[in-house]
């Protein structure tokens, strides 16, 4: 019998048998992207751990309400609480756009990138914008339950005054008020509030911020904290099951979440939390300053010094799934070409296994081999969703059938029923759990297509731009992968050449 689903809740640091709420019925929220800018790999290797996550439950059963939002406003510079301009508002003043032009560019861009890495979409995406009046209403909760206060018209979370009462500020992140306090001491726009740990839950606009609306306190904008908090309650109840995000949102976001609902409703708002870990490069932290930083997009052209070839959207997936979602994972040439080699040694072994026919026999040691490895894969993705260990038992099973094919093995020794099995489990787990498409089916084209129209629309914006350095570039890089890009009077096309 397979053991329990356990998960790793970073609430108490531990491993925990997942129990629902509602038997068979699974609420999971995973903070999403604020699209100021195009998505960062990192984001990217968030987004496929969730979604194997969320495969995974659904394959054993569940009935998923999947909520991942969008943050289109209130995300400050630096992340401070006033004089800093939001995000969104500040890529418009500089681009002369429209704030929603550029929270739905980046928006776009973002479901194109999680088309290509073939993840789910969530059963609902809200928005920030979309939600003022909940978010104002919770606001006006956490004020009537005193754990909130005005200044010049804007709100402040009252920080200490909540964990007088709760014991409990840090109770995710394990950082204590106390050195939060001497940490926090010194930092700029601190005079507004009544402690140096407090932070904004809503935020008066001046005159030239874009993004304002009327509030019972001033004509201002959210907390980028409160967004959550409020639409994780609307949309999955004061009490749910999953909350995920990234390992960096674990402070002071996800803190000031529970702070915040625990404020408005006095209920922690999700039983587990998951956070997953961070991308590095090169074994070193991603860094625009120093070089070592890459895109999403460049890892599917190949344009760029760090590598030595393009690699396809399946192959970064199957790089991603090789790592566990808790542990770091380092982007090297390296490894990318290893994982490239693994993905194809997975598909081929697939092929073959389908391919494959036992006669009538008895069974033998082989068949126990392939029934202990075949039980082995749910039995690692039971242990917290741990693809790299299940991903090796099933390699182990691609020898063992690639033995058999080569009659290096005796095939008697397995019975018909073993091999339908083990199929079964390859199909189910490589399609449907690890979410991996076969790309080199007929549906390959498709796949290529996708990868060049968000190239194009790239050198497109470029030569909008006049950034004509990098819309060159882009063809050349194409051209040397034979591929022929064609402008015309009706658009770009492209054709291999």
């Amino acid at each position: 019998m397979a053991k329990e689903l356990q998960l790793f809740n970073s609430l108490t640091r531990e491993k925990e048998v997942f129990t629902p709420i509602t038997e068979g019925y699974i609420g999971m929220y995973v903070c999403g992207p604020t699209v100021y800018s195009d998505v960062h790999l990192g984001n990217c290797r968030t987004f496929v751990g969730f979604d194997i996550i969320y495969r995974y439950l659904l394959h054993n059963g569940y009935k998923v309400r999947y909520v991942r939002n969008v943050t289109d406003v209130g995300h400050l510079e630096g992340d401070a609480d006033s004089g800093a301009e939001d995000k969104i508002s500040k890529k418009a003043r500089l681009e002369q756009l429209e704030p929603m032009e550029v929270a739905q560019h980046y928006t776009n861009g973002f479901h194109e990138m999680m088309n290509l890495l073939n993840t789910k979409k969530p059963n609902i995406e809200p928005r920030a914008t979309g939600h003022i009046y909940e978010q104002i209403e919770m606001i006006q909760q956490i004020i009537d339950n005193g754990l909130a206060y005005v200044k010049n018209g804007s709100v402040y979370f009252d920080t200490p005054k909540y964990h007088a009462s709760q014991k409990e500020y840090g109770i995710l992140s394990g950082r204590k008020i106390e050195d939060l306090l001497v940490e926090t001491r010194d930092l700029k726009n601190q005079s507004e509030k009544n402690n140096p740990t407090d932070f904004a839950i809503w935020i008066k606009a001046d005159e030239s911020h874009l993004m304002r609306w009327d509030s019972p306190w001033s004509v201002g904008f959210p907390g980028w904290h409160l967004e959550c908090s409020a639409m994780s309650t609307k949309y999955l109840g004061k009490r749910f099951d999953i909350h995920g995000g990234g390992g960096d949102l674990k402070f002071p976001h996800h803190e000031n979440e529970i702070a915040q609902n625990v404020g408005a409703c006095g209920c922690h708002p999700a039983n587990y939390w998951l956070h997953s870990n961070m991308l590095l490069m090169n074994g070193r932290k991603m860094s625009k300053s120093d070089g070592n930083t890459i895109t999403p997009i460049q890892l599917l052209t190949g344009e760029s010094e760090h590598l030595s070839k393009s690699y396809s959207p399946m192959s970064i997936r199957f790089f991603m799934i090789k790592s566990h979602y808790r542990s770091t994972l380092d982007l090297t040439d390296e490894a990318l070409a290893a994982a490239e080699k693994g993905y194809k040694r997975l598909m081929e072994g697939y092929k073959t296994l389908t391919k494959l026919t036992s006669p009538k026999g008895k069974a033998g040691s082989i068949d126990a081999d392939l029934l202990k490895l075949v039980n082995g894969v749910p039995e690692e993705m039971n242990d917290d969703f741990n693809t790299p260990k299940a991903l090796a038992k099933m390699f182990e099973i691609v020898t063992i059938v690639n033995s058999l094919a080569d009659k290096k093995m005796p095939i008697n020794e397995v019975t018909e029923e073993r091999l339908r099995q083990t199929e079964k489990l390859f199909h189910d787990f490589i399609f449907d759990v690890f979410g991996l498409q076969d790309e080199t089916d007929n549906s390959a084209h498709g796949t290529l297509d996708k990868v060049m129209n968000l190239v194009l629309e790239m050198r497109a914006d470029a030569r909008a731009n006049k950034d004509w350095g990098t819309a060159d570039k882009i063809r050349e890089h194409l051209t040397n992968a034979k591929i022929v890009v064609k402008d015309g009077k009706e658009g770009t096309s492209w054709t291999l050449n």
